[in-house]
């Protein structure tokens, strides 16, 4: 038998799928909405665990991980700016600078000024940084492999599509709070 939750094509968590979910009149379910937020805050901490990881593994911090991937992803070969960054992470760009000058002078980056503004600081990865991550490389994609391997190619660009009105929407809510503030 079908429960009013299956048959709106909805997913339930594990604890409560056998239980029918009344759909109020105006079409949303706050207790779909609550289980939703806690898996998406869940996938958050394993997200966070892992980072750690790996950044456990080069011997940084969980952030300095994060921005040498921000680095990694955003260079097309003339550096990145902090700015870029900061946006990327969601984070103040001085503590990008803050931390960027940690993993320069640990080796694992390199900060030079934009030559078309030299108040512009562009970084790359260090040699020492590249090795370091190609080391975890196989690892890195048979964990994404087992994480994924659920998804086809169309339901990733599907979920990726969801994810970004979904982020678009909280940055939106995040502005209308603080201008309530």
């Amino acid at each position: 038998m079908l429960t009013r939750l299956q048959t709106n094509g909805l997913m339930a968590s594990p604890q409560n799928s056998a239980r029918p979910i009344d759909m109020p009149s105006n079409g949303k379910n706050q207790e779909i909405v609550r289980q939703f937020l806690w898996d998406i805050a869940s996938i958050n901490v394993h997200l966070d665990e892992i980072r750690h990881f790996w950044a456990k593994e080069l011997g940084i911090s969980g952030p300095q991980w994060m921005i040498l991937m921000a680095v990694d992803d955003l260079n097309s070969g003339g550096g990145v700016s902090v700015k870029d960054v900061s946006a990327m992470l969601h984070v103040d760009p001085s503590f990008v600078t803050t931390q960027s000058k940690i993993l320069e002078k640990n080796g694992f980056m390199r900060r030079e000024p934009s030559r078309q503004d030299a108040r512009v600081v562009l970084m790359s990865l260090s040699e020492k940084a590249g090795r370091k991550i190609a080391t975890l490389t196989a690892r890195r994609d048979t964990l994404s492999d087992y994480v994924l391997s659920d998804f086809d190619g169309d339901a990733l660009r599907d979920i990726t599509g969801q994810l970004a009105k979904l982020k678009a929407r909280l940055q939106k809510a995040t502005v209308m709070l603080s201008l309530e503030s």
